[in-house]
């Protein structure tokens, strides 16, 4: 299912931007409690930068807990957007996939227009034969993001993502600095989303819109490391969609000046060292329907103010 993207009338920014964080409060270094972080969501939900807002993300074996912290918050009027949910999956498949169902069936009310939905479901692969099997397993109507080890054979399993019909995902970081990948291994795996036709997701350490050095925590001793910028990674990634080569791939996601970049209603630019480019609001929607869907953030406030100081928003 593509992600919906507002009409090229908009301006750059919101083909850009439109639900592109998906939120992961529960998630390390943030770690909130579920009522903390849906109230959270639902205070970002009806925001003025609620539209950047994505889904919001949870652990397969807290449905049932989201559920009763969430319930008086969700929508109930007949036509209500819901509250749409991608979860985290275990080793153990199969529980995975009953806690879906009976999530969805509780929540299915008023014809699926309003409540909360599960719609998406994310697992770390290693081989081939995880593809396969976890892709054997999975309901034709859930959007499966599989995880992708950068160092590991990322062409032979976006191949395989590929030929079982499912989506990918990116590990951007992480609480400790050497859990940020390459540059390289970076573009390497989107090249090979496009190469064979497989949207995809990134997660942790994307807080951000540019590259630089942040803390890796919110602990007031935390260490610091060299983190990537969403908008480095969204604007590499449109590179690689209108056929952009891996060198200028690079140098945007180490772009960590945001004097660099420049938005305007109908295009994104980067002046680079050796030459400026031009994204327009159809490459910025190709980017998004056919490389990066989202990311994951266990802040939303940061991306979004952050863009904002920058006049990006």
């Amino acid at each position: 299912m593509p992600v919906r993207l507002p009409p090229l009338t908009d301006r750059a920014s919101r083909l850009l931007l439109e639900g592109l964080v998906d939120y992961a409060g529960l998630y390390a270094p943030a770690a909130l409690a579920m009522p903390n972080a849906v109230r959270n969501y639902a205070h970002y939900r009806a925001s003025g930068s609620g539209w950047i807002l994505g889904r919001f993300i949870c652990p397969a074996q807290s449905l049932t807990l989201f559920s009763e912290k969430a319930d008086p918050l969700l929508p109930r009027d007949a036509g209500a957007i819901p509250w749409r949910l991608s979860v985290t999956g275990s080793p153990d498949v199969a529980s995975d996939l009953a806690e879906i169902a009976a999530f969805n069936q509780r929540h299915r009310v008023c014809f699926d227009e309003c409540g909360a939905k599960v719609d998406a479901y994310e697992i770390k692969v290693t081989s081939v034969g995880d593809v396969e099997r976890i892709a054997a397993a999975m309901p034709r109507e859930l959007l499966t993001y599989l995880e992708v080890p950068l160092d590991g054979d990322v062409e032979t399993l976006i191949a395989a993502i590929a030929r079982a019909g499912k989506q990918a995902k990116v590990r951007m970081g992480g609480t400790t600095a050497d859990l940020m990948p390459s540059p390289a291994s970076v573009v390497r795996f989107f090249s090979a989303c496009f190469a064979h036709g497989v949207t995809a997701k990134a997660t942790a350490g994307l807080h951000h819109p540019l590259r630089g050095m942040y803390r890796l925590t919110y602990e007031p001793d935390a260490a610091t490391g060299r983190m990537y910028g969403f908008l480095n990674v969204a604007l590499a990634v449109a590179h690689l969609a209108s056929g952009g080569g891996d060198t200028e791939a690079i140098q945007l996601l180490e772009e960590a000046d945001a004097g660099r970049i420049e938005f305007s209603d109908l295009h994104v630019a980067w002046h680079g060292p050796d030459r400026t480019l031009t994204f327009t609001r159809d490459v910025l929607q190709q980017m998004r329907q056919r490389g990066l869907v989202s990311f994951g953030s266990c802040s939303f406030t940061e991306p979004v103010d952050e863009s904002r100081a920058l006049g990006w928003l």
